[in-house]
């Protein structure tokens, strides 16, 4: 008799549940099926996408940041003139095939030249007199008159001036457009040189030093000033090539080199840029004071790297910040050197 109740009450539970999962599907198919049926008018939500987007414009420039962008372009206009400085003093050399610089008069032997349009792998550098444009890298953008116009197309990519990313950077940002700084002989840093020449002839190592720890002073607000901007101003740029777009959308000009046989012809392909795209550290090769005057390809594992303006203030006598030490490898040791290995004037690739 037990058993027989335990039965009917078994056979009831399960038609009640079997009764909830069929009430349940019903209601899930009747709201998936009137999801799927409601259609979305377009041309009704153009307007209201086009009116927000032109509400949210009047949110910028964000006046908390504007003395950031103006300290940004301070820091620059500093930054270009220590450079020019410290170059009349510390000679350094550019590879004539590849982007590599080396600070040093005589650069390095190590073999990392990919050779002019990277055809070749693993070849020695030929080695020319640097620049100011070999430490300082520039990176270049369209000027827009507010961040939130027209996309770009590719038939007016000639409508519009190009200029130094972070210039734009700190306009966008409300930095003041008539200020010396965002004149076009500070923008490319070649106003700067002329004036540092007369005045690195006539400095002591004590004033060259000073110059260094500013110049790395100025290196560092310029990095971390960018940094700050890029949190409140969107930038992109491009995945495969170095272009880089200071605006919520990139532009639609077809300048991608990488890509531009291929059927969308040179069309960039956008994601979010860092400090590092605007202000490249343009790494170079470390010369330490256990390292043999001329660094050899046999120890490239032993050697440290570091960012050009860094390793040319460091000649100079600067103080290092600490988180560049471990790149740097200050206390790490030197590769062995061979007692019959003879450097030769022939194995040396200098003009």
């Amino acid at each position: 008799m037990a058993l027989a109740l335990a039965l009917i009450r078994h056979r009831r539970w399960q038609e009640f549940l079997g009764e909830m999962m069929m009430e349940r599907a019903k209601t899930c198919a009747a709201w998936y099926s009137s999801r799927g049926t409601t259609k979305v008018d377009l041309k009704k939500l153009r307007p209201m996408i086009l009116k927000r987007i032109q509400n949210r414009a009047k949110d910028y420039p964000v006046k908390a940041m504007i003395p950031v962008a103006r300290e940004v372009l301070h820091s620059r206009s500093q930054l270009f003139h220590g450079v020019s400085i410290l170059l009349r003093a510390i000679p350094i050399v550019a590879c004539k095939f590849c982007p590599e610089v080396y600070v040093g008069e005589q650069g390095h032997l190590i073999k990392t030249c990919c050779g002019y349009k990277h055809h070749l792998k693993n070849r020695a550098h030929r080695w020319t007199k640097g620049t100011l444009n070999d430490i300082l890298v520039g990176v270049e953008t369209f000027h827009l008159d507010n961040m939130f116009q027209d996309v770009i197309n590719h038939q007016q990519r000639f409508d519009f001036d190009r200029i130094p990313a972070v210039v734009e950077l700190c306009w966008q940002a409300g930095a003041d457009p008539r200020d010396q700084n965002l004149q076009p002989g500070n923008w490319i840093g070649y106003s700067s040189e002329s004036a540092a020449s007369e005045e690195a002839d006539f400095m002591s190592p004590d004033d060259l030093r000073l110059v260094a720890n500013a110049t790395l002073k100025s290196w560092e607000t310029l990095r971390s000033g960018v940094k700050k901007l890029l949190l409140v101003y969107p930038a992109k740029v491009c995945q495969h090539c170095s272009e880089v777009h200071v605006g919520p959308s990139g532009h639609k000009a077809r300048l991608c080199g990488v890509f531009k046989y291929e059927s969308w012809r040179g069309a960039h392909f956008w994601k979010k840029a860092d400090v590092d795209d605007l202000v490249p550290p343009k790494i170079v090769w470390h010369s330490r004071l256990q390292d043999p005057p001329i660094l050899l390809d046999e120890g490239r594992d032993f050697y440290g790297h570091a960012p050009a303006v860094v390793d040319l203030c460091s000649k100079a006598g600067a103080v290092i910040p600490s988180k560049y030490l471990c790149m740097m490898k200050i206390h790490g040791l030197t590769a062995p050197v061979e007692n019959d290995l003879i450097i030769g004037p022939d194995q040396r690739s200098f003009v």
